[in-house]
């Protein structure tokens, strides 16, 4: 079985060529240093300088120039639908809890009491099992918990 080291990710649409393929759940790809499998079987270290949300169709830099792609694994999520879906969305940001935006429905982790939430505000909420790529924090950034602005709007 074939052994990588990463040090560096790249974008998606920043690479072609993949080697390989990592299916991975949206926690499993918030990471710094970790040993994960590919497809394939292959063993891959990631060693990273920071703490970094991998996104869907990222690629891992392993040798000689090659990529390893990351793919959003299915996971347990609630679909939430309704009338008032920006209200709803604002109820859920409030929370700050990761969510997938779509144009007719809200994806987001299975949390009960959330999913009761927003039922009380009129939400449908359906229990899925899908791949979860919700949006980034703000100013760019991976994840909205821990992160640093660094040189932003948000300077004054």
């Amino acid at each position: 079985m074939a052994e990588y080291t990463c040090y560096n990710v790249s974008a998606a649409g920043d690479w072609t060529d993949s080697i390989d393929q990592c299916v991975l759940t949206y926690d499993d790809r918030f990471l710094r240093r970790k040993v994960i499998k590919t497809q394939a079987g292959a063993t891959v270290l990631i060693d990273l300088a920071q703490t970094t949300s991998l996104n869907h169709g990222d690629g891992l830099h392993v040798q000689d120039g090659k990529y390893i792609a990351i793919q959003a694994a299915a996971e347990p999520l609630l679909a939430i639908t309704g009338e008032n879906l920006v209200q709803l969305a604002w109820h859920v940001g409030n929370r700050h809890t990761p969510c997938q935006i779509e144009p007719n429905r809200l994806l987001i982790q299975r949390d009960k009491v959330i999913g009761h939430m927003l039922e009380h505000l009129g939400a449908v909420v359906t229990e899925v099992v899908e791949p979860f790529t919700p949006e980034g924090g703000a100013y760019g950034h991976g994840r909205t918990h821990s992160h640093e602005h660094g040189h932003t709007a948000h300077d004054h």
